[in-house]
């Protein structure tokens, strides 16, 4: 199939996949964009979210309309990185045989990933960037297409580890969950105290979501939006000619990651919406996603109530 039979598929699978997803899945149309998003670009995401707003599920329900395979952690302080790696075994012939963990998946789901420490923490990360895991000094490949969608609770600070700068700069998303409307709360009550179960079929499969991977890296990018991209992500250092803006309210910027990441994204949300490639306004809608997390505001603007949101749309 071309590359443009490819693209024009993927509009018309991705408003089946949509429709699917809201059978379980009450509102939170943005969040679960972007999980998309992130997933068709090959990226990781973190969702950010007090308890209860259905975050485990909609992993879960995403999981099962891809046809992918899908794991859940549950981190506490006293995980260890074996735990989810796997470790070696004695057999009955006493020869070493190594046990897969958890990590060995397709969508892997790291609940509450600020409460284990920094040790266990780190074990993910060389799945999240290598897709690839080295225990006992033997390398394991892991099946693609691989995804980490980490959850973190916003409001919980003792007993947690906050995530390390170098490691939320490996998720591509940072994606707020906030409270649904009246409505949908009277929407999600109606559908989860019956005794009906929604059942989610799979429109994808592993092949199918490789394969839309690489079609979205072949979609060219004009170098205007290239250098927007790269422009915006510069406008957010504090460096010299930084807007007064960034000087003021932000100690850290984003890395060249970030610039990586928007044009993938932009990339994605092109195809998605059936443009055979992306323009500024592409750039601008993934942004808050993308450079949220990147972003290390001071203490004055913590101070003051500057959102990391108002920071990003001031420098468009």
């Amino acid at each position: 199939m071309s590359d443009v039979a490819l693209v024009e598929k993927l509009v018309d699978k991705h408003r089946d996949l949509k429709r699917e997803i809201a059978k379980v899945i009450v509102g939170q149309d943005e969040v679960v964009d972007q999980i998309l998003l992130s997933i068709f670009s090959g990226g990781h995401s973190l969702l950010i979210g007090v308890p209860g707003l259905a975050k485990t599920l909609m992993v879960n329900t995403i999981a099962q309309a891809l046809g992918l395979n899908f794991k859940r952690i549950q981190f506490t302080p006293d995980l260890m990185p074996s735990d989810i790696l796997g470790s070696e075994i004695l057999d009955e012939n006493r020869k070493f045989k190594f046990i897969k963990g958890p990590i060995f998946t397709n969508i892997l789901l790291a609940d509450e990933i600020n409460r284990t420490p920094p040790k266990t923490q780190a074990a993910l990360l060389e799945a999240m960037q290598e897709r690839a895991v080295t225990v006992a000094g033997h390398h394991y490949k892991l099946d693609l297409p691989y995804f980490v969608l980490a959850t973190q609770n916003p409001i919980e600070q003792e007993g947690t580890y906050p995530l390390p700068e170098a490691q939320l700069d490996r998720f591509m998303f940072a994606i707020k969950l906030d409270y649904p409307s009246f409505e949908e709360e009277v929407d999600v009550v109606k559908t989860t105290t019956t005794d009906e179960p929604k059942t989610v079929n799979p429109l994808f499969n592993a092949q199918e979501i490789s394969d839309i991977q690489h079609v979205i890296r072949r979609i060219p990018v004009p170098d205007n939006v290239v250098e927007y991209a790269v422009r915006l992500v510069g406008k957010t250092r504090p460096l010299n000619g930084a807007p007064d803006l960034i000087k003021n309210y932000v100690d850290w910027g984003a890395g060249p990651r970030a610039s990586q990441n928007l044009i993938m994204a932009a990339k994605t949300h092109a195809a998605v919406n059936g443009k055979f490639s992306p323009d500024i306004e592409d750039v601008q809608a993934v942004a808050f996603g993308i450079l949220r997390h990147r972003i290390i505001k001071n203490y004055k603007a913590e101070a003051e109530g500057i959102t990391e949101e108002e920071i990003i749309k001031k420098l468009f």
